[in-house]
């Protein structure tokens, strides 16, 4: 098993908690700027790009601040990996923050992050904030 290391981002976003969390807990909403498209069957969510899939498991979602999913693969072999996406609204400013912890192989870590990048700046698109 190769050993990967955790890492957080986060995102200033100008849209309302209730349309994000749309984006990030559904499979319409996720389809618009994670995946090209996105199944789900139970708690199985399977994320299509480019004709290829990955399938994750959603291991929790609490309405209106996070969904955490882990990939098959990963719940497979047994490790402790998953990626989660969360946020909340600054009190002071009252903007969307979103947070993303992912886990990536070290030498992988800034082309994961720059993937990450290109998601969100998708996101940012989408919601035309």
């Amino acid at each position: 098993m190769i050993d990967k290391v955790k890492y957080e981002l986060e995102y200033l976003l100008k849209t309302s908690p209730k349309v994000l969390e749309s984006m990030l807990c559904t499979p319409s909403g996720l389809s618009e700027w994670f995946a090209d498209d996105v199944n789900i069957k139970d708690d199985i969510f399977t994320f299509i790009w480019d004709g290829s899939e990955e399938k994750a498991r959603l291991l929790s979602k609490k309405s209106g601040t996070k969904a955490k999913f882990k990939w098959l693969e990963d719940e497979d072999e047994d490790n402790e990996y998953f990626f989660e996406m969360s946020f909340e609204v600054d009190p002071m400013t009252k903007a969307v923050v979103m947070r993303v912890v992912d886990f990536a192989e070290e030498d992988e870590v800034e082309e994961s992050q720059m993937l990450w990048e290109q998601q969100v700046g998708e996101l940012r698109r989408v919601l035309g904030a």
